[in-house]
């Protein structure tokens, strides 16, 4: 019935929300009945969301305990950065080729925003880092690399959340985009992979001494 594809919807992005922003820890036992309680939704579209999310690697199921949250460790951080860094490099390569006005346009306003961001402003400079590589996905006009590279974004999402109390990277990545809609617009494809491959791997870099320090 449509009134059950809606309610499993609404409780699929609340719950994945509370993955992402750490709500719901890394590793953490996941009660059903409590989360739909939370909800305010029936254990059914709670149920047939946890299955969603586990297809998106956010959640895992074990054979005796049950439904946890996916962990955050050092080995999965290699495997992630791994795909993102051979992906979204050459997903920038694509871009510098095939971005239109339109999508420079879009790069342009978003670069200026996150300038005139103040540093403090976390949460909306993630959002607008977030933005970026979605308009720069959206630039290359693949839909294959559309779908791997918005999977392993979620991913990474809970990467930034665990980071940003401890590094400060979301500031230097406004100079680092910068340097990226320069090369965009010259549709210098070699500068633009090498500088989103060198972007992706020091937030990579960063976040891996945080997990290292805290153990």
């Amino acid at each position: 019935m449509k009134w059950v594809e809606v309610d499993t919807q609404q409780a699929y992005e609340r719950i994945r929300k509370k993955i992402i922003t750490l709500e719901l820890a890394p590793g953490s036992l996941i009660n059903e009945q409590r989360l739909s309680e939370e909800l305010e939704l029936g254990t059914t579209p709670v149920r047939e969301a946890l299955k969603l999310l586990i297809h998106d690697d956010l959640v895992f199921i074990t054979e005796r305990h049950g439904l946890y949250v996916a962990d955050i460790n050092i080995p999965d951080l290699e495997q992630l950065s791994e795909m993102r860094i051979s992906l979204e490099s050459f997903c920038a390569r694509l871009a510098a080729l095939r971005a239109d006005s339109d999508d420079l346009h879009v790069f342009e306003a978003l670069q200026l925003e996150q300038a005139r961001t103040p540093s403090e402003n976390s949460h909306l400079l993630l959002d607008l880092d977030h933005k970026f590589h979605k308009a720069l996905v959206r630039a290359a006009r693949n839909k294959y690399l559309t779908r791997s590279l918005n999977h392993f974004f979620d991913l990474s999402q809970r990467l930034w959340y665990v980071a940003i109390p401890h590094i400060d990277f979301l500031s230097a990545s406004v100079a680092e985009h910068l340097d990226l809609v320069e090369a965009l617009k010259k549709k210098d494809a070699d500068r633009t992979e090498q500088i989103m491959r060198n972007h992706v791997k020091g937030f990579y870099d960063r976040v891996r001494v945080v997990l290292e320090e805290k153990g």
